[in-house]
């Protein structure tokens, strides 16, 4: 009998629980990491490529792809979606077509030119600064005539697009000068919103710029691409702006660059532009 007995209790040491691992004996995974987004390689769908060229609309350019009288170096392509670089030979209908360099400025514009490039008045504008620049730039997020500082300018269209779409958020930082000195009051009120015929617009900060009693210029950061929204802002409270001062867009600044000087942007620059645009579909 006690020979069982011992048995029945080995048999239950046998049956005990063994010690679980505690955490750290455990090896440590590696956090994982978000993947990149992708960097745009510079290519385009053919069709869109036919529309820019003028040729016709991108679904008149679909009807062409498939009815094969495209050829993309030397083949013809009936492949919708298909995509092409700068370097490609494109023909249509015997045509052989143009590719038009990209190119991306970066101007820090001076008082006294429009930037829009429908003036119904004629005025200076921005594109005689320029000089003999071979390809027809667009100017992304107009200033008006007397405001100065930061402008981009380019000839991407699909670039264009992205930066002014309604659901981008492009930040934008101002230095304004009033006629008289700007309360904190309003300062808050910019921050909270203004309600204008467009709709309540908000800034993102406002503040005083300088130490002292003069309290006339400002500064703010706004990420709406409403036309001339900062100077409607100031004026929708009372105030009369004499000055109007883009120190920062997008990543970009005027940094030696003076006052109605130009240059083209870096590969890293425009690299920038563009990934700060890929969470919006066009």
């Amino acid at each position: 009998m006690k020979d069982k007995k011992n048995n029945s209790s080995d048999k239950k040491k046998s049956f005990a629980k063994k010690p679980t691992n505690k955490r750290g004996d455990f090896k440590k995974r590696p956090p994982r990491q978000a993947p990149l987004p992708k960097v745009d390689d510079g290519k385009i769908r053919l069709n869109k490529f036919l529309a820019n060229a003028g040729i016709c609309s991108r679904r008149e350019a679909d009807v062409l792809i498939q009815t094969g009288v495209v050829e993309v170096n030397g083949k013809i392509i009936t492949e919708m979606g298909f995509k092409v670089s700068d370097t490609d030979k494109i023909v249509c209908g015997g045509e052989t077509l143009r590719h038009e360099k990209k190119v991306y400025l970066l101007m820090n514009k001076p008082k006294g030119f429009v930037s829009s490039l429908n003036d119904p008045y004629n005025r200076r504008n921005v594109v005689e600064l320029l000089g003999k620049l071979k390809q027809s730039v667009i100017p992304v997020d107009p200033l008006g005539k007397d405001a100065t500082g930061v402008l981009f300018l380019t000839n991407d269209e699909e670039l264009v697009k992205r930066l002014t779409h309604p659901k981008q958020h492009i930040k934008k930082i101002y230095q304004v000068a009033t006629s008289t000195n700007f309360s904190k009051t309003h300062l808050q009120q910019l921050i909270n919103g203004v309600d204008l015929e467009n709709g309540l617009t908000k800034m993102q900060e406002a503040t005083h710029v300088g130490d002292g009693e003069n309290k006339k210029l400002i500064g703010v950061e706004i990420h709406s691409s409403k036309n001339n929204i900062v100077k409607k802002m100031f004026e929708h409270l009372g105030y009369e702006v004499s000055k109007l001062d883009r120190v920062y867009y997008a990543g970009l600044t005027k940094k030696n660059l003076a006052r109605g000087q130009w240059r083209f942007l870096t590969e890293e620059e425009v690299n920038l532009l563009k990934m700060t645009t890929l969470n919006v579909k066009i």
